[in-house]
């Protein structure tokens, strides 16, 4: 390991480097890895190809994917567990199809129950899918917790 802040070598168990007294992960002059030097700002160690600066991570509360997954199976026809996770769009279609699904079918014998049913399977699915982990991140790229 080497201090980012001056290059040296420093040991594996140390807190600060004994060369120039910066905490241990501080500074950004240097690679932590082979100590060459590094541009500012610079996302990748351009002599070893390690990474620099953690990776980027969403802002934001975590959606409870329990929550979703439940949202999505018994309220899935009306878009209920998108509206939850941010996917407002789509929710918004589901939620009109099923709405008129439902209003039409009483003037059309239950004709048009059949978008209402299709609504239904498609928020089961979805449900399905996020308690299962295919569906990992909400609408804003933040994770969903277990």
């Amino acid at each position: 390991m080497y201090c980012k802040n001056c290059g040296n070598k420093m040991d594996d168990l140390a807190v600060i480097c004994v060369k120039c007294g910066a905490a241990k992960g501080t500074g950004a002059n240097f690679c932590p890895n082979c100590g060459g030097e590094t541009q500012p700002g610079a996302q990748v160690c351009t002599h070893c190809g390690v990474p620099l600066a953690p990776p980027p991570t969403a802002s934001g509360e975590q959606k409870s994917k329990m929550a979703a997954g439940l949202l999505g199976i018994f309220l899935g026809g009306f878009g209920i567990h998108n509206f939850y996770l941010g996917f407002e769009s789509k929710a918004l279609v589901q939620l009109l199809v099923s709405i008129f699904g439902i209003l039409l079918s009483v003037f059309t014998c239950g004709v048009t129950a059949l978008a209402t049913t299709g609504m239904a399977i498609w928020g089961l699915v979805e449900g399905i899918l996020i308690l299962t982990g295919s569906v990992r991140a909400d609408a804003k790229g933040v994770p969903l917790k277990d």
